[in-house]
């Protein structure tokens, strides 16, 4: 079984973070995505302490496909340092574990 895992990114609304949701999982980069929010963020930028609505985007994904998933976050994303985290699944249920796998693939072929 592969190593998944847990990848999350904020966008700046509802609708920009199920567009790249939906396009994330359409192109088999992640396996699905759970868009939550909104959420209250305060954060450092530039010198000055900012604050704005987001909305978050969490993919789960396998280590062989993590670094296309980040690169193509990366393009679709409308911040100039979008937050792009990644975390090991250290333990979870096997069955699904062994989905997600299925549904990234490799390459991006579906296994199932």
């Amino acid at each position: 079984m592969a190593d998944c895992f847990q990848v999350t990114t904020t966008l700046p609304d509802e609708a920009a973070a199920h567009q790249v949701a939906a396009r994330l999982v359409e192109e088999r980069l992640a396996a699905c995505a759970q868009v939550l929010g909104p959420v209250s963020s305060t954060y450092r930028w530039k010198g000055r302490i900012e604050q704005a609505t987001e909305w978050y985007c969490n993919l789960k994904t396998t280590k062989t496909r993590l670094s296309a998933l980040k690169k193509r976050i990366r393009e679709l994303h409308p911040y100039e340092v979008p937050e792009i985290v990644a975390i090991l699944i250290q333990d979870g249920d096997a069955d699904y574990l062994r989905w997600i796998e299925a549904e990234v693939g490799t390459n991006g072929d579906s296994a199932s």
